[in-house]
This record gives C-alpha cells, sequence and structure tokens, in this order.
C-alpha cells in the first residue's frame, strides 16, 4: 500500500499536536505543585536558615511574591525557553544542573533498555512458539519472578555478588563516557543490569503475548499452508508482525526507565535526576523538584512521539488510518 507524503506529515502532525497538548497538562500540574504543598514552600525550603530578610528575599526571587496568574504564565513562558528559574538550595540555576545530570541518566536508560531487550526478545520469541511446553513455563516463571522481585533489592544482591565477593566491578560512582569509555563501562555494569533485568522480565511477557497473537494469525497460517521453512515465516511473518507491540513496550520501558530509576540510582550513587530529584525532595527544593519533573515528562512525551513515527515506519495501515 503506497502512502502520499501529505499522510505521513498528517500523521505526524497530529501526533506532535497531542503531544503539545499534554505538554500543556503537565506544565499546569507542575505550576500547581508548589502551590499544593502544605505550608509555605519557602519556608520550608529555608529551615533553619530562616529570617524574614533571607524569607523575603527568596520569596521575589522565586517570584512568588506575585499573583497567581501571572506566576503561571511567566513560569510557562519561561520554561518554554528552558529556563526553569534557581534551585532553592545552591542558588544555582536549575537548567545547568538537569543537564549536567542527564547524560548519567540516559546512559543507564540505553543500558538498560538494550540488556532488556537482549534477554526478552529471545525468551519471548522462544517461550512463544513454544507455548505449553515446560520450556514456555519455565521462561514464564522466570519472567514472573524478575517483574516481582524489587529492583533494590536486586541491585544489592548484585553489588554483594560481583563487587564485594568477586571483586569484579565497582559498587558505586560514575565516570563520563567521553572521558573514559572502558571505566564508563565498568560503572554501568551493575545499574545497568540491575534496570535491564526487571525490564526484561516485563518485556518478556508482553513480547510473548504478541508473538502469539501473530502465530495464531491468518496469514501465517497460509505461510505455513504454502510449505515455507519455519525459519522464514517465523523471522519474515511472526516476528516482523510483532514489532509495533514491541515498539510500545520498548517505548514505556524506556520512558519509565528514564523517570523511574530513583532508587537504583540512589543505591548506585548514580549521579543522575533520579538521584538529583531524591536530593532535592529532601532539601524542599520545590523549583528543581518542578524542573526535573517537567523534564522527565517532556522525555517521555518525546519518547512517545518517536515510537509513533516508528508505527509508521514498520506498519503503513497505521499513518492511513
Amino acid at each position: 500500500m503506497r502512502i502520499a507524503p501529505a499522510q505521513v506529515l498528517r500523521f505526524i502532525g497530529t501526533r506532535v499536536l497531542s503531544s503539545g497538548v499534554v505538554l500543556l497538562g503537565v506544565l499546569i500540574v507542575v505550576f500547581a505543585l508548589v502551590h499544593l504543598v502544605p505550608g509555605d514552600p519557602v519556608r520550608l525550603a529555608l529551615g533553619t536558615r530562616y529570617t524574614p530578610e533571607a524569607y523575603e528575599a527568596l520569596r521575589t526571587a522565586s517570584g512568588l511574591d506575585r499573583p497567581l496568574p501571572e506566576q503561571f504564565v511567566s513560569y510557562v513562558l519561561h520554561a518554554v525557553t528552558g529556563d526553569f528559574g534557581v534551585s532553592f538550595r545552591n542558588g544555582q540555576p536549575i537548567t545547568t544542573t538537569l543537564l549536567q545530570r542527564l547524560p548519567a541518566t540516559v546512559s543507564l536508560a540505553v543500558v538498560g533498555l538494550v540488556v532488556a531487550l537482549l534477554i526478552s526478545l529471545p525468551a519471548g520469541v522462544y517461550s512463544a512458539l513454544r507455548e505449553g511446553r515446560v520450556s514456555d513455563v519455565i521462561v514464564r516463571v522466570s519472567s514472573q519472578f524478575g517483574v516481582s522481585i524489587p529492583d533494590f533489592w536486586l541491585g544489592m544482591l548484585l553489588i554483594s555478588l560481583f563487587s564485594v565477593t568477586l571483586g569484579w566491578l565497582p559498587a558505586s560512582g560514575y565516570v563520563a563516557l567521553t572521558d573514559d569509555p572502558a571505566g564508563w563501562l565498568r560503572q554501568v555494569a551493575l545499574p545497568g543490569l540491575t534496570v535491564g533485568l526487571v525490564a526484561g522480565a516485563i518485556m518478556t511477557r508482553y513480547i510473548r503475548a504478541a508473538v502469539i497473537d501473530v502465530a495464531s494469525a491468518g496469514y501465517v497460517r497460509t505461510a505455513v499452508s504454502k510449505g515455507l521453512p519455519r525459519r522464514i515465516v517465523v523471522s519474515r511473518h511472526i516476528v516482523r508482525g510483532a514489532l509495533v507491540p514491541v515498539l510500545t513496550i520498548a517505548g514505556i520501558q524506556l520512558a519509565t526507565i528514564l523517570g523511574g530509576v530513583i532508587v537504583v540510582e540512589v543505591v548506585f550513587a548514580w549521579p543522575g535526576l533520579g538521584r538529583l530529584v531524591y536530593d532535592a525532595v529532601a532539601a524542599r527544593d520545590y523549583p528543581l523538584i518542578q524542573g526535573a519533573v517537567l523534564l522527565v515528562a517532556v522525555m517521555f512525551i518525546v519518547v512517545n512521539l518517536i515510537v509513533d513515527v516508528l508505527y509508521a515506519v514498520v506498519d503503513p495501515r497505521i499513518r492511513a488510518a
């Protein structure tokens, strides 16, 4: 089926527009975060450093002394230009702080997703093609165990085995990929494996279900009845037909990892966004929390938008709808 370029542009434009609406909703929720917190956020942020002069100075600097509608308009205008204000804790620009922490989280998320795909793709396809057999049961039980295990406990087990007992890998720390690729790989191995094992267990179940669904489709039965080799049927028909749901779960897991590795980053002392949010919550640094939440939401929206576009590449029927 041939799809006109105008249809492709309309498909992408629709997805971008819907993403913009979602982003506006996120902006409203993030802005309301400070105003819904019980108590005075400025007073809470100052803690034992409170003085009337410091209180007024911080309140004025953060714009909380202005009317609420004016605060919202100012926040949106600054946010869309990448200006999230300054930190209550150290007075540093929040955008600079977030950009310093972003590479660590992105690298951990990418490594975790790669590990998850290396586990889930062969395991999910293998289990689905042997539905009901002992090997299928073993894969399903293993994936259920992986879904149930807390990531912080898994991380501590890996540290105990590979760092304390065997001494093969460091238990904590971070080295930038651009500074020392080999050192970065050693540092990211354990947290990446922790994230990847949990995500891989989740993805295995989805991939298995997707492959089973495609394997029962009419065109697959037709291909089998024509006498095509099993390898061709699996690679060209079953696996390719399951790519759309696989992209869905892979995109969801990547976005989830980007915004949900707080515990893993704390366990491994990984200096990413999750650890930053953890420290900001402890310090009552609400502007920093706002900026981090908004950045994670933007990454989630961007990942989902990319997945939507990939849908159209994999299955032309989607962009024709």
